[in-house]
């Protein structure tokens, strides 16, 4: 063998054992809520980001206290929910870094066509709640510590009633099936209007009350902090909020529609996102 020969061999061998490392898809682990998921917005924004850093986000949609409580544990790098006051605990406990916000769209209560709480046209959910528990009529209640499910408990608080019995069932599932249980037990349900939107042709529900300043719904962005778990991918964790914070991401959000109708409202500062550019 020529010594030209061995060293156009030695060359290959060695590209063919760069190449894979250069191109290798990095992993990133994203707790988030049901409404992110049933909405359809995920799978709209995920794809365009994981052509651009050569990435594969892993997606566990749970409530809002199970996405936070996965961050926490470490079981996830990033976590994208919708609870205020849990992700102001969460940043205090020292469990997140680089929270920014999001986008935001509002809760509204939904029912039955028939409304036999009399609640249509309301834009005061605690009256409404109130008139709801009168009426005895039945209401579905997440029950499962989301983000939705926490807004409920702090309405009831506020209204200083609740129903009592079986007029209140408290389901333990995520937001589209609970669209779903309380379609056929012609109940009422808080939910965000954008899985309302893309359950509302399946489930025949409608709008109770809707435009208080209460039902105001924002969401947050968190990188699991690396001080409590070195082993979390920090590097592509900061990558998805900047690409979901940056203008391209924010558009992206204000673009997608369901049914017709924008559900989700960019809410990033300007110029807070700046795409990092993928590892090789």
């Amino acid at each position: 063998m020529t010594r030209r020969l061995a060293l156009h061999l030695l060359f290959a061998v060695c590209a063919s054992a760069i190449v894979p490392l250069a191109s290798a898809q990095q992993i990133i682990k994203l707790s988030t809520t049901t409404s992110t998921e049933n909405s359809g917005l995920l799978k709209v924004l995920l794809p365009e980001f994981e052509k651009q850093f050569n990435a594969k986000v892993q997606v566990i949609s749970v409530g809002t206290g199970k996405a936070l409580e996965l961050a926490k544990n470490g079981d996830v790098d990033v976590t994208l929910v919708h609870a205020r006051p849990s992700e102001d605990k969460f940043m205090a406990d020292g469990y997140g870094v680089n929270r920014r916000d999001v986008m935001f769209n509002d809760f509204i209560l939904v029912g039955p066509v028939a409304d036999p709480a009399g609640l249509a046209g309301s834009k005061d959910i605690l009256k409404s709640l109130k008139k709801l528990v009168d009426s005895k009529a039945r209401f579905i209640s997440r029950g499962d510590n989301s983000g939705t499910d926490q807004m409920e408990q702090t309405y009831w608080k506020s209204a200083g009633v609740k129903p009592q019995g079986s007029a209140y069932i408290a389901a333990g599932l995520g937001m589209g099936e609970v669209l779903n249980m309380a379609a056929e037990l012609q109940a009422y349900t808080l939910t965000d209007r954008a899985t309302y939107n893309t359950y509302r042709a399946k489930t025949g529900l409608a709008i109770a009350v809707e435009g208080d300043a209460l039902m105001f719904n924002p969401y947050g962005i968190i990188a699991v902090n690396p001080a409590r778990h070195p082993g979390v991918n920090q590097q592509g964790a900061n990558q998805l909020i900047e690409w979901i914070t940056s203008p391209d991401g924010q558009q992206k959000i204000a673009a997608f529609q369901v049914g017709g109708q924008q559900v989700f409202f960019p809410s990033a500062r300007a110029g807070a996102g700046k795409a990092v550019p993928a590892a090789n």
